[in-house]
């Protein structure tokens, strides 16, 4: 049987300087998914990826899906 809240859940990381920047090189926002463990990390998480549009590595905060 499936449990109702499972344990782990798939997260969406979206960049931040995307949003914010206005003369970026391409269109678009930098997304990545992942899972996270609910028990271990209740808040938001953050990590540093490497964003394809601001061809740098920032910080990619989870979203609401």
């Amino acid at each position: 049987m499936a449990k109702n809240k499972d344990i782990r859940i798939n997260v969406t990381l979206e960049c931040v300087n995307c949003i914010q920047n206005k003369y970026k090189r391409f269109p678009g926002i930098s997304r990545y998914t992942t899972q996270k463990n609910r028990r271990n990390t209740p808040n938001r998480l953050e990590l540093k990826k490497f964003c394809s549009h601001c061809s740098t590595h920032t910080v990619h905060k989870e979203i609401k899906k």
